[in-house]
């Protein structure tokens, strides 16, 4: 019984970089042998084992057989007689598909160390084409590595398994699992160029993929091109440190441009609504979680009256933070307005430009928060206001408090 460290530890530590967990693959070796050896089964698909004292993944060489359309259609054998070499060969791609011995040795049988400093991302087999997780594996790798290029080759066979609708077999939680860990890449924009140049973007995103070509107005949005635009706003994201929602919330933002109607670009009038409905229809498709989903309609909705609320008196500046609901929800209005920092960055030459409405509709929430409501209704009630009054008595105290602050 052999173990090699394999797979992601392997590649990063070539790279120089921080690795997350260690996996390691054990060739000659039964179940019943892993556990009686004191490894604890985990495994459901096929054998894997944690250690029983680093509590690392140990998986059981295996290969790996087409059976079926999609990514589920696989027949898996892990048996003793596989070899370190067979277990490399079933893997997505040459920088992943390396492994080191006990004595620190690189195994190395697809070029995988030859790929990392060329900085290119290249299948290892033609089994690549069996599994279309692996596209989007791929494209989150060129977002986590934004230096790297994808192998003509390799792009190709992606284009072959788009045309061959492969693409349309991917199951919701995957695609949304992989599309989360991209858009918290590095340069998540190289996530969906990559998507974009074999086709898949087209089938799983549509709504992102129209953007490109639609213009936009030049004296807000010099790049002009609303999918460059976008890639951007991304991109921004990513550099401002954003959570996971924030992040969602930028992708979705401008959906509605992609459907403008052609006679009235390079205007954009009513594309907030539009690209509400879009990214509402986005969320159920790929059954995105409900905070991501929701941060990214009210972003779509407001991020323009946003950006416009420099103009805005106390009085729109309260309806503005109640549409949002950042009175009962101040940590997501924060979020909100994250994004919609990103969006205005997110332009060619406004990279590091500040985003003043940001302050002031956070100096303007918490001055709104500041107020003691109870003692404004207790008095409206004292002087027999019925409710609806009451109520806009509070608000009024809110925009006297707004009014002060800003």
């Amino acid at each position: 019984m052999k173990a090699y460290l394999v797979g992601g530890a392997v590649r990063d530590e070539l790279l120089g970089r921080a690795s997350g967990d260690r996996d390691w693959v054990v060739v000659g070796a039964t179940p019943a042998e892993m556990v009686e050896a004191g490894y604890e089964p985990v495994g459901r698909d096929f054998p894997v084992f944690l250690h029983p004292q680093t509590h690392e993944e140990y998986a059981l060489a295996r290969t790996e057989r087409k059976t079926a359309p999609g990514y589920r259609g696989f027949v898996v054998h892990a048996a003793p007689e596989v070899t370190l070499e067979e277990d490399l060969a079933r893997r997505d791609l040459t920088i992943n598909a390396m492994a080191r011995d006990e004595h620190g040795a690189l195994v190395d049988p697809h070029g995988g160390q030859r790929d990392l400093a060329a900085k290119v991302l290249r299948h290892v087999s033609p089994a690549f084409a069996e599994d279309p997780v692996r596209i989007l594996r791929l494209a989150r790798f060129a977002a986590r590595l934004p230096g790297f290029t994808v192998a003509p080759e390799t792009l190709a066979l992606m284009r072959g398994m788009v045309e061959a609708g492969e693409a349309d077999a991917l199951v919701a939680e995957r695609v949304w699992q992989e599309l989360s860990r991209g858009l918290m890449e590095a340069r998540p924009s190289r996530m969906f160029e990559v998507l974009r140049e074999c086709g898949a973007l087209a089938r799983l995103l549509p709504e992102v993929d129209r953007l490109w070509g639609v213009p936009q107005r030049a004296e807000y949005h010099p790049e002009v091109d609303t999918g460059v635009h976008l890639m951007m706003v991304l991109d921004m994201a990513a550099r401002l440190q954003a959570d996971l929602a924030v992040r969602f919330a930028c992708l979705g933002h401008d959906l509605g441009k992609g459907t403008t109607p052609a006679d009235v670009l390079p205007r954009h009038i009513g594309h907030e609504m539009r690209s509400r409905k879009l990214v509402r229809a986005l969320c159920e498709r790929w059954k995105v979680p409900t905070d991501c989903r929701e941060l990214a309609e009210a972003v779509a909705q407001e991020h323009g009256n946003v950006h416009r609320s420099g103009e805005l008196n106390a009085p729109a500046l309260l309806r503005l933070l109640e549409r949002c609901d950042a009175l009962r929800r101040p940590q997501r209005f924060d979020e909100l307005l994250l994004a919609c920092e990103c969006d205005a960055r997110g332009r060619l030459g406004k990279e590091d430009e500040p985003y003043p409405q940001r302050e002031r509709l956070a100096a303007a929430l918490r001055a709104a928060l500041s107020v003691d409501t109870a003692p404004v209704a207790e008095a409206a009630a004292a002087r027999g206001l019925p409710g609806p009054a009451i109520g806009e008595a509070v608000r009024a105290a809110r925009v006297a408090a707004i009014a002060a602050a800003v």
